[in-house]
């Protein structure tokens, strides 16, 4: 097996189609990212933030905003892969002998500093890596200023 249930994979399919109902009932384009899964993980990135949390020692981590000490769920197909992802978020904590992190995605840390600034922020230690970041967060502003443009064009002419 794959880690793949057939009961969770019914629920990402009538997800996938009621998303894509409302952006046509919003008149949004349906686009897809094709094999781009950075922007999949991205998007849920940008709705479990607020559940994100960082590898602490083998096999813990700790809540970033809370602190409170959790693990992988043996079910996840992150538990035992061979290496421990350095930051997750997750949808939900089982508690049974230990806090259990369930549906759980790996995220970069600049992800979660773009989607919840106000709880976190990604130290540079260096002076290049100031810039990057730096070069990173003007892009990300123009490149939704153009996506604002699009959209204001598309419904101009609609």
């Amino acid at each position: 097996t794959h880690f793949l249930q057939t009961k969770t994979l019914r629920r990402v399919r009538e997800i996938r189609s009621q998303l894509q109902d409302i952006m046509k009932s919003q008149k949004m384009a349906v686009l897809s990212c094709s094999a781009d899964w950075d922007r999949v993980r991205q998007a849920v990135c940008s709705a479990y933030f607020i559940n994100a949390a960082r590898m602490k020692g083998i096999g813990e981590y700790e809540n970033l905003r809370t602190a409170m000490k959790c693990h992988l769920h043996p079910t996840s197909s992150l538990y035992g892969i061979g290496f421990t992802p350095d930051y997750v978020v997750y949808h939900e904590l089982v508690l049974t002998s230990k806090e259990y992190m369930q549906c759980v995605s790996v995220v970069d840390p600049h992800w979660l500093a773009e989607q919840g600034p106000m709880f976190f922020q990604v130290k540079e230690t260096s002076f290049q890596a100031r810039m990057a970041s730096k070069r990173r967060g003007e892009e990300a502003v123009q490149q939704m200023q153009a996506e604002l443009d699009k959209l204001r064009s598309e419904r101009e002419q609609a």
